[in-house]
C-alpha cells in the first residue's frame, strides 16, 4: 500500500536545465504507480492563487530535451511569511494531495521545510545551476551550465590567441563558485577567482604579465560574480601592469538551452527516487546522489548546511595553469 494517493510537484526559483527532465520522471513514475499526480504553476506564488492542473502522460510528453520549465517559476515573498506558508499547506489538502515533489535551489527549500513542518509530506530535487546544495554531488543543470561557459571559453580563446589578448569570463555564482572552478578545469583557464578563496589582484595582474613575457599568446581569467565583477577586475589588471583584458559577461545564457545527457538521466532518477519514497511514507527529505547512490537527507539539516569547497581541484587547476 502507497503511503499517498495524489502528489503534486512544482519548480521553484531560477530555472535549470533538467527541470523538465525531472518533472516528467515524477508525472509519469507517479502516474506508473497508480497515483495521481499535479503541477504547481509558477512555483510558491501559483501553490497560493491553487493554481494546479492534473498531469498525465501527455503532458509531460517531448520535454524531457528542453531547457527552463513547462510549470514555469516565479519568486513568492508571501510565500516567506508563516502566513503564506500556512495557505500553501490548506490548498494542498483542500485539493486532497497528500504527497509534494520541489524542485529548485535553496529557496526553494527552505520553503519546502516550512511545509514539511507543517504536515505536507515533502521531498525536494536540487534544480540549480550553482552547485550550491549539501549532501548531492551534482545538482540538475550544472553540468549542462558548465558545459556552456566551456563552450563559450573555445570560442573566445580562438579569437584572443588570433589578437594575442587577454579575455576575463564572468560567470554565474554569487556565493558558489562551482561553474567558475569546473568550466576553468575544463578550459584550461589560467587564473580562477571564486568566492571561496582569497586573491590579490596584483598578484593576478603580475601572473598575466609573467606569461605573456614567457611567449603566452593568450590569457584567459574565469571570474565567479561572487568574487568580482568581470569590468572591475579589468580595470584594476589594467592600472596595474597595462595589459587590457576583454571582458564576456556569459550572463543568463549559462541557465538555457538543452540540457545535457548528465542531466537527463540525474533528473530522471532523481525523479523517479522521490515519488518511490513518498510512497514508502518517508518525508521531509532531500534527494541527491553522493558517488553515484541515491541517497536522502533531512531536509532541516540540508538549508542548515552549507556545502564545503573542493579545494582539491581548485589546486588542481592552478597547478595545471602554469
Amino acid at each position: 500500500m502507497s503511503a499517498v494517493k495524489s502528489i503534486a510537484v512544482m519548480t521553484s526559483g531560477g530555472d535549470s536545465q533538467g527541470m523538465n527532465a525531472a518533472v516528467r520522471a515524477v508525472v509519469r513514475s507517479a502516474l506508473f504507480y497508480g497515483l495521481d499526480v499535479y503541477g504547481v504553476q509558477r512555483g510558491y506564488q501559483g501553490l497560493l492563487n491553487d493554481d494546479l492542473r492534473q498531469m498525465d502522460l501527455r503532458s509531460v510528453g517531448d520535454i524531457i530535451q528542453r531547457g527552463g520549465t513547462i510549470l514555469q517559476t516565479a519568486r513568492c515573498k508571501e510565500f516567506v511569511t508563516a502566513e503564506g506558508q500556512q495557505r500553501g499547506a490548506e490548498v494542498l489538502r483542500a485539493r486532497g494531495i497528500d504527497g509534494l515533489v520541489v524542485i529548485g535551489g535553496d529557496g526553494s527549500y527552505h520553503g519546502a521545510n516550512k511545509l514539511s513542518k507543517l504536515g505536507i509530506k515533502t521531498m525536494t530535487l536540487p534544480g540549480t545551476i550553482d552547485n550550491d546544495i549539501p549532501f548531492t554531488d551534482i545538482t540538475i543543470g550544472f553540468d549542462t551550465a558548465v558545459s556552456i561557459v566551456v563552450d563559450a571559453i573555445n570560442k573566445i580563446r580562438d579569437t584572443m590567441s588570433s589578437h594575442e589578448r587577454s579575455s576575463i569570463v564572468e560567470v554565474m555564482g554569487r556565493h558558489c563558485g562551482d561553474i567558475a572552478l569546473h568550466a576553468g578545469l575544463a578550459s584550461g583557464a589560467e587564473t580562477i577567482l571564486v568566492p571561496e578563496v582569497p586573491f590579490e589582484l596584483n598578484e593576478v595582474a603580475e601572473r598575466m604579465k609573467t606569461n605573456f613575457a614567457k611567449g603566452k599568446r593568450h590569457s584567459i581569467i574565469i571570474v565567479a560574480e561572487g568574487a568580482g565583477k568581470g569590468e572591475e577586475v579589468a580595470q584594476q589588471i589594467t592600472s596595474h601592469c597595462g595589459i587590457e583584458p576583454r571582458v564576456t559577461v556569459l550572463g543568463h545564457i549559462q541557465r538555457g538551452g538543452t540540457p545535457t545527457a548528465i542531466d537527463r538521466i540525474l533528473a530522471s532518477r532523481l525523479g523517479d527516487f522521490a515519488v518511490r519514497k513518498l510512497m514508502e511514507g518517508d518525508s521531509g527529505k532531500a534527494c541527491g546522489v553522493i558517488r553515484g547512490e541515491l541517497v536522502t537527507t533531512d531536509i532541516d539539516v540540508v538549508v542548515n548546511t552549507k556545502k564545503p569547497f573542493d579545494m582539491n581541484m581548485y589546486d588542481l587547476a592552478l597547478r595545471l595553469s602554469q
